[in-house]
């Protein structure tokens, strides 16, 4: 089941707010696990179990990083985030190793050895995070103990972040699970956020992908192809995610919770640090507080905190995808920001001006990119070849017959939101007559337009449903 489908929008949500509207404050949280869990099997029925198994154990674990003290308190930390990471290990890069070791074998004349195939549950990235945050607070301290089992199966199945995000640490919503609002306002707050996320990804993301897909999958890409096909995914993969980071976002209000934001207008960076501060924050966030610091942070030299970095960034790459095309990609912004910090730190200029600085970024962002949409590490230098013209300049007649006025419109608005809403955000006195004439309500025949164009659409997941 996603967010955008009839499926979800017309029964499932209705039924379970309603359901969630009956039911007494104290017990809300079964409801959210129950409702959770029911979102979850419709999808996955096969991985309901290890969902389930996921928060038993770490629940149960987490009570006694609570109850020890010392070496104990330290040892069950580490069994729990140890037993966490050995399942999405196993489950997300069984198939990535075997592969590998298959390769060299067959490299020496070896004949590689039978290997039966792990399905990758979805969004098990995700909440195995989530139990991981949850026993790294407590240990911390840094947040207390859940009431009870429920509360915590709710923190970790909650539907809006289950399966794609945002990752969420534990102390940011365990006092809202002992007590939070709800309001008329929050509820419309929450509505809107909604609408605005499902008219970015029926909208603007989804009517890309077929574009992005022949580029992608043509052998020989030529200039044209590889350059347009690359811009296209750069504005799919934005308006998907963060459309999906708004329907999330939208759906916690209407329950209640307030999530951080996850997308904070990343394509008008000035600098990759900045890029990837403004970028999927939540991840970010979670990778410098779990990975960064725990490895030393900034605190042991520049060499070390250059390698952190470069580290850290190696690991976000790699929690994308069991695929090498995902460690190359962390490997490709590790490099940069660390060059970034040591050109900064070396000459200590001034920040170029924004109508250099922007295009760069999204220069480095789009060439990165490459890597994170290819099949294959082959596959990316048969792009890379293309964005080089080495493979003729003019557009191929598959990826042509997909270059119509509509989509060419789509990119058009796709860059109008993105550069020419936080141009308005930075000129408030230009949005206040606006919203005062009546203006917001143009969002609703947005939204009624993309519940509509649904009917007309192949099943379309979000992007990050793969990871």
């Amino acid at each position: 089941m996603v967010f955008s489908s009839y499926l979800f929008l017309l029964l499932f949500l209705p039924l379970f707010l309603l359901a969630y509207a009956l039911t007494p404050a104290r017990a809300r949280s079964l409801t959210i696990l129950l409702g959770s869990l029911l979102f979850y099997a419709w999808a996955a029925p096969a991985a309901l179990g290890l969902l389930v198994t996921v928060i038993v154990f770490t629940y149960l674990v987490g009570g006694r990083v609570v109850a020890g003290a010392g070496r104990a308190r330290w040892t069950w930390l580490t069994l729990g985030v140890t037993g966490n990471l050995a399942l999405l290990g196993y489950f997300k890069y069984a198939n990535m190793a075997a592969g590998s070791v298959n390769a060299v074998r067959e490299a020496l004349g070896i004949d590689p050895f039978l290997w039966q195939h792990v399905l990758l549950p979805v969004g098990l990235s995700f909440y195995i995070f989530h139990a991981i945050s949850y026993l790294v607070d407590l240990h911390r301290g840094t947040a207390k103990p859940p009431r009870n089992i429920i509360d915590f199966g709710a923190f970790v199945s909650l539907f809006p972040h289950l399966v794609a995000g945002p990752i969420l640490r534990f102390h940011l919503l365990a006092d809202q699970f002992r007590e939070r609002t709800h309001t008329p306002e929050k509820f419309a707050q929450g509505a809107q956020r909604i609408m605005i996320g499902l008219s970015m990804k029926v909208l603007l993301a989804d009517p890309l992908a077929p574009l992005v897909n022949q580029a992608y999958t043509a052998a020989h890409p030529s200039a044209a192809d590889a350059w347009l096909g690359s811009v296209a995914y750069t504005l799919q993969l934005f308006f998907d995610f963060a459309g999906y980071s708004h329907m999330a976002i939208g759906l916690a209000l209407l329950l209640g919770f307030r999530f951080p934001e996850n997308f904070l207008d990343p394509y008008t960076a000035t600098s990759i640090t900045a890029f990837w501060q403004r970028w999927h924050v939540s991840l970010g966030t979670f990778l410098r507080e779990y990975v960064y610091i725990p490895l030393g942070g900034n605190r042991r030299g520049l060499t070390r905190t250059n390698l952190n970095l470069f580290l850290t960034m190696t690991v976000g790459g790699l929690w994308h995808g069991a695929n090498w095309t995902f460690v190359l990609w962390g490997m490709w912004n590790g490099a940069f920001l660390v060059l970034e910090r040591v050109l900064k730190k070396k000459f200590g200029r001034p920040p170029p001006p924004a109508w250099y600085a922007v295009p760069k970024v999204m220069l480095i962002v789009i060439l990165g990119r490459v890597l994170f949409r290819s099949d294959s590490v082959t596959h990316a230098v048969e792009v890379y070849r293309g964005l080089l013209g080495l493979n003729g300049a003019p557009l191929s007649p598959d990826v042509a017959l997909l270059v119509t006025p509509e989509r060419l419109a789509v990119m058009a608005a796709g860059l109008l939101v993105i550069y020419g809403v936080p141009a308005l955000r930075a000129r408030p006195h230009l949005l206040r007559p606006a919203l005062s004439s009546g203006a917001g309500y143009a969002l609703i025949p947005v939204f009624l337009l993309a519940v509509a164009t649904l009917a007309a659409q192949h099943y379309a997941p979000f992007l990050y449903f793969q990871f």
